[in-house]
Formats: C-alpha cells, structure tokens, sequence
C-alpha cells in the first residue's frame, strides 16, 4: 500500500508545520498531564489522568498518519501542466446553469481541502467531473440536491 497522496507544496508545508507542532508542544504537554494526573492517587477514579490518555492516543496517532503521508506525498508542481485543462493545481472558474453563478475553486490534496477557501479535494466528486475538461465544457455533477451542470469559464494555474 504505498500509494502517493497528491498535494501542494504549501499542503506538505502546512502538514509538516502540524507534524513539528504536535511532536515539540502537544507530545511533551500531555505527557506532563499524565504524570500529575498519576500524583494524584488513585487512577481508576482519576477523571484528569483518563482524559490526558486519551489525547495522548490520539496525538501520537496521528503524529503517525501525518508521517506517514508526509512520506507518501507527491508534489505535484502546477506550473508544469498542461494548463488547457483542468488538473490538480488548478484554479477553475466554473458557472452554475441553473443559477448563472460563478464559483472558482482550485484543486488540492484531500488534506488540503477547505471549502471556506474555496480549496476542493481532488477527490471531491465535483473535481472528479471537471478533471480534463477545458474552458467553455459543460459537466455535470450528481450532488444531494440532483443533477446540476456547470460551465468551465476559466483555468488557470497561479
């Protein structure tokens, strides 16, 4: 199972930045929580040393997903595809036929992705349908609410 996870360069920044946090604050904060927890007494009882546990669990775990992925990372540098059509690294303008809105979203990493941002999942399904199409194509896309159909205005990668 060695398959790359796809991302920026900012997106492999941003998880080696949670990485070097988690093990030089997080790690090192716990672990001090455990241990006055414990000076405490009794742990069977001790409600502070259970929930100290139980963050450590999760930091540690996922210390190791983000090794992990930052190992199996392929970065992939936008500036030197095809920019005709729409890949990973994009920013794409698209419209909305049904409403006549416009929406630009660019292409990143599932961990990456924030909506807020406008930053979409490679993985999203509404990436998957624009993949390889170019300025004036129309796709459609399945989401909760139905069938909607969009038109790429614009691609490009900044």
């Amino acid at each position: 199972m060695n398959e790359k996870f796809p991302m920026t360069a900012d997106g492999l920044k941003m998880l080696r930045n949670e990485l070097e946090n988690l093990k030089k604050n997080e790690r090192p904060n716990v672990i001090k929580a455990i241990s006055e927890a414990r000076e405490h007494g009794d742990l069977s009882e001790n409600a502070e040393y259970h929930a100290a546990r139980e963050k450590q669990s999760f930091i540690e775990g996922r210390i190791a997903e983000l090794e992990n992925k930052i190992t199996r990372a392929e970065v992939i540098d936008s500036s030197k595809l095809d920019n005709s059509k729409v890949t990973f690294g994009a920013t794409v303008v698209v419209t909305d036929l049904e409403t006549e809105q416009k929406h630009s979203y660019k292409i990143v990493g599932a961990d990456e992705a924030d909506i807020e941002k406008n930053l979409i999942s490679v993985l999203a399904p509404l990436c998957k349908a624009m993949i390889n199409k170019r300025v004036d194509d129309v796709f459609e896309v399945q989401t909760p609410n139905g069938l909607k159909q969009y038109q790429i205005k614009s691609i490009n990668f900044v």
